[in-house]
């Protein structure tokens, strides 16, 4: 149970499933520690987004994935929803991990997490509750940032998102590019994403500000993918 709240369930959850052990980590060295210490879990439950102040920019469920792989302890993953807007960008890249076996959300409940654990443990995914929001259909940023091309996009946006650039200067700077690179970022780097995900209006020119505001929208994913993916250097005060 990767949660800050993780202890407050494993005794009811230890309880109403019986003969089961419940490992807690609250914090990412907890989480690290118990992975390292232990040939594999039979299910991972984490959550989405880390609701500690601590936490919430350093790690996240998509970090638990990535850890699991890391040290090689492979186990299907739960993870859990506050039922946030600011979680949608790190669902639409879990949705597209193999490890993630379902999603739930928090306010269902103990008993539908006891059900949760249940199937995920007898090998079976969770059925997906159907998407029907407005933003369904467009490509996540997880798709969005691959290649050199990709990662140079995810590096711009995530030096601006975490603070660390405010013009085309500084930008060059904390993302390590070149003047030239940091100029195009919004013409050739972030805008062209922006408009394929129909974020912005294609009445109004794409300029810089549309950008900069685009990437404070979607700060939490833009640090996460950053420190996830080899890319922590260009992050500012928000997620270095």
């Amino acid at each position: 149970m990767a949660s800050p709240l993780g202890h407050v369930v494993a005794g009811p959850l230890e309880s109403g499933l019986g003969a089961v052990n419940v490992v807690v980590a609250t914090d990412e060295d907890e989480f690290t520690r118990s992975v390292v210490g232990r040939v594999r879990f039979d299910v991972v439950v984490a959550d989405l987004i880390w609701n500690r102040p601590d936490l919430e920019w350093a790690f996240d469920g998509l970090d638990v994935i990535d850890a699991l792989r890391s040290h090689d302890r492979p186990a299907p993953v739960l993870l859990a929803t506050q039922g946030h807007g600011m979680e949608r960008d790190h669902l639409d890249e879990a949705r597209l991990r193999p490890e993630v076996m379902g999603v739930f959300a928090k306010s269902d409940g103990l008993m539908p997490l006891m059900q949760a654990v249940r199937t995920v443990a007898l090998g079976r995914r969770l059925s997906p509750a159907p998407d029907t929001s407005p933003t369904a259909a467009r490509p996540s940023l997880y798709e969005q940032f691959v290649g050199q091309r990709g990662h140079t996009a995810g590096r711009l946006a995530g030096a601006i998102a975490s603070g660390a650039a405010s013009d085309v200067a500084t930008l060059a700077r904390a993302a390590k590019v070149s003047p030239n690179t940091a100029n195009k970022a919004t013409s050739n780097y972030l805008g062209p994403i922006i408009t394929a995900r129909g974020e912005h209006d294609d009445r109004l020119p794409m300029t810089q500000a549309a950008v900069y505001r685009w990437c404070g929208l979607h700060a939490r994913y833009l640090v996460s993918w950053c420190r996830r993916h080899g890319h922590a250097d260009v992050l500012g005060p928000t997620g270095g």
